[in-house]
């Protein structure tokens, strides 16, 4: 009977994997964090009113921490935009 351990080593030949995210990861990571607490901060703003009715107050958490999400989703749609144009050469000839 073959072994498949001994086969594995072909397909997974690439750079080892140290469990670490690279700086490039976390790079990325850092830069969409305001993106990922907004995010955060809605689910909380909806857990808070699973098991009873959403009161006036409630309804504006929600309101508020949607906004947040809506604005740092933009800015961070914007911010990769003009870096990825920054980043890009050439144009019309």
């Amino acid at each position: 009977m073959k072994s498949i351990a001994a086969l594995q080593v072909a397909v997974t030949a690439a750079a080892p994997f140290d469990g670490e995210p690279s700086d490039v990861e976390l790079d990325a990571i850092e830069l969409e964090m305001p993106a990922i607490l907004a995010d955060v901060a809605l689910l909380d703003a909806q857990i808070m009113t699973i098991d009873r009715a959403p009161s006036e107050l409630d309804h504006q958490r929600i309101r508020r921490a949607r906004r947040r999400v809506l604005a740092a989703r933009r800015d961070l749609a914007n911010r990769t935009a003009t870096e990825s144009d920054t980043t890009v050469s050439g144009g019309a000839a």
